[in-house]
């Protein structure tokens, strides 16, 4: 029996996610930068050049996925997918915007452990000093704008002080909750309130049984999941939990994620140090999001399931988190944005998570990589070329790794 031809409304709908994929596999081949300049890319491509959201409206979006956990310009970037063409369309963003810079972090992770002998030593060291500027300039970008008072500065403090004194592998948790708590105390002012919740080129808007049926979902992942791994004690469930909670917690930025992967895969065993910053460094040099990472680590696994199972579960995992959320507060935002309890709330958290970046560009990023006078030189400069003259992350990556090589004695 021959299937019907699709409708005009499939053909559209059908169009409409490819002709998304096709913009978004452009700004996944292309965006170099982080967040911050991805949102740029996004805007003078959504907004100034194909006009599918105007400014207030793109604004509205990026204001609801910064006041989330999870990846902001992917979030971003799958919202506006949402919107223009439904749920297709989201699935067509994620994925143009991810997979290049997966499929480049595979290539290495393929060809890191033939990397031997002093100019492989040489070249990974390099990377780890790439990490060492690159985290130092979000812990600077993040206080500048996370911590611009006394108080939220406190906190930021307090959260660093939590850490170094708690063994537990809840530390980072308890310092999040410490920073919210704190944040509800002191940091009450009332937000703007002049929002409007974006229905997208498309018209399509998720209804709020949507939004909390997402929220169920992800509070029920996040709860059950350790329950599951803990009477089970399958490998692919405790990956895609470790990987799952990682992608919940991140909040304020991409790179607020390194001590959390690092508490869930190298404290735990599952990958070497060495490997762990190698492919840090190397996820600067490639453009799309910073959380595929998760994917090279997933590939990198010393036990299974890893390379392209332990790639894939650790891909999807990280991301759904974020994902969910979107959809859950999409319905909500302007609501719940106009409430000071939130935001003080969420002003907490920021600043608990730039203490949280803070120690983790000690240890493990400064310990693991600054062993020397020339490390430390090397690394400084790069900070410096970063924060003062805004040189590419590319070009970094470049200059310490040739820096890397030539002090193994090439």
């Amino acid at each position: 029996m021959n299937a019907s031809p699709p409708s005009p409304a499939q053909r559209g709908s059908l169009h409409a996610a490819l002709e998304v994929l096709a913009v978004f596999l452009k700004l996944g081949l292309t965006s170099f930068g982080g967040p911050i300049a991805h949102l740029g890319y996004f805007r003078r491509e959504f907004v100034a050049k194909r006009n599918w959201l105007d400014d207030q409206r793109y604004s509205d979006l990026v204001g609801v996925c910064q006041f989330l956990p999870g990846p902001t310009s992917s979030q971003v970037g799958f919202s506006i997918g949402l919107l223009r063409a439904g749920w297709p369309g989201a699935l067509a963003a994620w994925c143009g915007f991810t997979l290049p810079s997966v499929l480049l972090l595979l290539a290495f992770a393929v060809l890191a452990p033939h990397l031997a002998g002093r100019l492989g030593d040489g070249l990974v060291h390099g990377l780890k000093l790439v990490a060492v500027a690159v985290v130092a300039q979000a812990v600077w970008d993040m206080a500048r704008r996370l911590c611009p008072d006394r108080q939220r500065a406190a906190i930021a403090l307090c959260a660093v002080a939590a850490l170094g004194l708690l063994s537990t592998v809840y530390a980072q948790l308890i310092a999040i909750v410490l920073g919210a708590l704190l944040g509800l105390a002191l940091c009450r002012t009332p937000p703007s309130t002049d929002a409007v919740v974006p229905t997208g080129g498309s018209g399509l808007r998720i209804s709020r049984a949507g939004g909390v049926l997402a929220l169920l979902l992800f509070g029920a992942l996040l709860l059950l999941l350790p329950v599951f791994v803990q009477s089970h004690g399958m490998q692919a469930l405790k990956v895609f939990d470790a990987f799952y909670r990682s992608g919940a917690l991140v909040f304020g930025g991409g790179h607020v994620v390194l001590p959390l992967l690092q508490q869930q895969t190298v404290a735990t065993g599952w990958i070497a140090p060495n490997d762990f910053l190698a492919g840090y460094g190397a996820a600067q040099a490639v453009p799309g999001p910073l959380f595929t990472f998760a994917a090279y680590l997933g590939w990198m696994m010393s036990s299974p399931p890893n390379h392209w199972a332990g790639a894939l579960i650790a891909l999807v995992a990280i991301f759904l988190p974020g994902m969910l959320l979107v959809i859950a507060a999409l319905p909500w935002w302007q609501s719940l944005r106009a409430r000071p309890t939130v935001a003080a709330l969420l002003a907490g958290v920021n600043a608990a998570v730039v203490g949280l970046l803070a120690t983790a560009l000690y240890s493990p990023v400064w310990t693991s990589a600054v062993h020397t006078p020339v490390d430390f030189a090397i690394a400084a400069l790069g900070f410096v070329l970063l924060v003062r003259w805004n040189t590419p992350p590319l070009a970094i990556v470049a200059l310490c790794v040739l820096a890397g090589v030539a002090s193994a004695g090439f």
